[in-house]
């Protein structure tokens, strides 16, 4: 245990007396269950730990100067032990620090509340990361019931939504500072001194997803009367790994029958963000130089078809492998055939054919087929284009025989928890700032980097 053992026993015996006290004064027609006594622990428990810590932060107050130096220049005179309330993850809970004032600026000073990162009256950082952590993953109003069951106490729904946004903020403001930092030629140089261990073989993955966008009306204008759909823009970097074959799922397995190798990703680094495309270029360099991506040995971005994709890709890492995902490519194939064929036999003849061609990378004798068949059905959405265009991206043959994952499935599962999960829940809507923020937030818990994220929400300079 991480306390002496004596004396845990000593204040779970006075936690016992406590509680059985507290049952006796209740009436009762039932014999107690389990989860009764349960919650009759976690209850004094709470109130145990509120007093606790206001006691402990109390205690933290030495004694006090009589005069202190203000940030205007001027000196701040002792008053008194001011007593200030915090809400944390034991409720809100009272403590006692010196209070400076008689400035001729008129402002008033708490050193404890600065030395600690402690604003009265507000949340603790403990319970603002429990609250952004229930926000990025339910609705807000979910969030708030989520919350009191685990806390038993109430947390309002907007302080759920401000907490998540603030941590969304706080990532978007990192997020620029590391553009900067991308921009900067010495600063480049610093880190490649620096740097040690480079990838082998990284990836990358561009896609978007829409999200609605609440209807919000300027200054002197009416509202909207349709809603506003937005492109959620979602890249990730990641590693592959062959999955041994003592792990496989049977679904791996059949897959590995065919593919040779099956992969699972790891080390995903998402970043997000609504913007136009040029400033979401600046984000994807940015990300990629916090992974070393433009020093890794070999740099392989998987993504669909989209010419703004690899238009961004071509510019920021023009060295980089680039295979269009598989799934996107056999799916337009299928497509093609849907619209084209209505006898099936022959549109699954004519579908083996190419989507066979295709796999072995014979990607002219798919853009030939996909011609010929569009010649015949002037009328449907011609798909020959795709291919011819991405004819150097779907070297499927050549991507297997190099060990190359061809599925953009990482990104793929992204955009669903970060877009569609949270953002697109029954009913959401959105402000603009606030569905960037909390899809911000959501993609650093899923890259697992929420407590360092948490660590700067701490550390943030008051608002006095």
């Amino acid at each position: 245990m991480k306390y002496n053992t004596e004396q845990i026993n000593g204040i779970a015996k006075s936690v016992v007396k406590l509680v059985e006290e507290n049952l006796k004064q209740k009436e009762k027609s039932t014999q107690p269950t389990i989860a009764d006594f349960e919650k009759e622990f976690r209850a004094v428990l709470r109130e145990i730990g509120a007093e606790a810590l206001g006691l402990f932060l109390s205690g933290l107050q030495t004694t006090p100067g009589q005069t202190i130096e203000c940030e205007c220049g001027g000196k701040l005179q002792y008053q008194r032990m001011r007593p200030a309330c915090l809400i944390t993850v034991f409720g809100r809970i009272v403590y006692k620090r010196a209070y400076y004032a008689g400035c001729s600026c008129k402002k008033g000073k708490a050193p404890l509340d600065e030395r600690y990162g402690l604003e009265p009256g507000t949340f603790s950082a403990g319970m603002a990361r429990l609250m952004a952590l229930a926000g990025i993953g339910f609705s807000f109003e979910e969030s708030e019931k989520w919350l009191k069951e685990f806390l038993m106490f109430d947390i309002s729904e907007n302080s759920v939504r401000a907490e998540t946004e603030k941590m969304g903020l706080i990532q978007d403001q990192e997020e620029k500072k590391a553009i900067e930092a991308s921009q900067d030629e010495k600063a480049l140089q610093r880190r490649l001194r620096e740097t040690k261990e480079l990838p082998k073989r990284l990836y990358g993955s561009i896609d978007a997803a829409k999200v609605r966008i609440e209807p919000r009306a300027k200054q002197g204008e009416t509202v909207p009367e349709h809603e506003d759909w937005r492109d959620m823009k979602v890249g990730c970097f990641y590693q592959a790994e062959p999955i041994p074959s003592i792990q496989r799922s049977g679904r791996q397995r059949q897959k590995a029958a065919r593919d040779g190798t099956v992969f699972r990703t790891k080390d995903h680094r998402y970043f997000c963000d609504i913007c136009h495309v040029d400033e979401f270029g600046k984000l994807v360099w940015a990300s990629g130089c916090q992974v070393k991506a433009d020093l890794a040995s070999e740099l392989v971005f998987v993504c669909d078809g989209a010419v703004w994709i690899w238009d961004l890709v071509t510019h920021y890492y023009p060295t980089a492998k680039q295979i269009v995902d598989w799934f996107h490519a056999e799916e337009h194939l299928k497509k093609l055939a849907d619209a084209a064929l209505s006898d099936q036999p022959e549109h699954q003849k004519w579908l083996n054919s190419v989507t066979e061609a295709l796999w072995q990378g014979q990607v002219e004798d798919v853009v030939l087929a996909c011609q010929k068949l569009e010649s015949k059905h002037p009328h449907i959405q011609p798909t020959s284009t795709y291919f011819a265009n991405n004819a150097e991206r779907m070297r499927y043959d050549q991507f297997r025989e190099d060990g190359y994952l061809i599925g953009s499935g990482t990104i793929e599962s992204g955009c669903k928890q970060i877009v569609t999960q949270r953002l697109k829940r029954s009913g959401a809507q959105w402000s603009f700032d606030g569905a960037i923020q909390t899809a911000k937030a959501r993609a650093v818990w899923l890259s697992g980097e929420w407590a360092t994220l948490c660590t700067k929400r701490a550390l943030l300079p008051l608002a006095i």
